[in-house]
């Protein structure tokens, strides 16, 4: 009979969990969900329209930066720079898209040349984000998330 009061109680200790109250026990389930969470990648990347939600990440990111690349060449043919020496050369730009779409740039790679070439250079990147078509933010879990991406900008104005 004692062996049966001892059992009875180690059961009991050992059951606790059963008298959790829900929040309790969600809260556990969602810490468990959100440490099993990869932070620093996301799910789906910014998209502009004319880019395919439905094929695979790698893909996603490609159209991205095509389309922002192409973007940048656009505007940077139809500007007239002054050159006294050919560049070539690439600069790499760290961007952010925010949550809402909005894309700014975070940092730009200093290069010595191409600021004594071409200073207006940073000026006209930055600027020619205004008139870039509508970009959709990058998804986490189906939430609209901020991303960081660094692109290179090759400059070549060697004929």
């Amino acid at each position: 009979m004692r062996k049966l009061g001892i059992f009875i109680c180690c059961g009991l200790l050992s059951s606790c969990a059963w008298f959790e109250s829900p929040e309790v026990q969600t809260q556990k389930i969602v810490a468990a969900e959100l440490e099993g969470i990869n932070w620093n990648d996301v799910d789906q990347y910014p998209l502009f329209l004319d880019c395919d939600e439905s094929v695979p990440k790698v893909e996603q990111r490609a159209c991205f930066e095509r389309a922002l690349l192409r973007h940048f060449s656009d505007i940077l043919n139809d500007f007239e720079f002054e050159l006294t020496n050919d560049v070539a050369d690439t600069l790499y730009v760290d961007f952010l898209v925010d949550k809402t779409g909005t894309i700014t740039v975070l940092d730009m790679e200093e290069n010595a040349a191409i600021r004594n070439q071409i200073p207006e250079f940073n000026g006209v990147i930055i600027e020619s984000l205004k008139s870039l078509p509508k970009l959709e933010p990058a998804l986490k879990r189906g939430i609209p998330v901020s991303a960081k991406f660094r692109v290179p900008i090759i400059l070549n104005t060697k004929h």
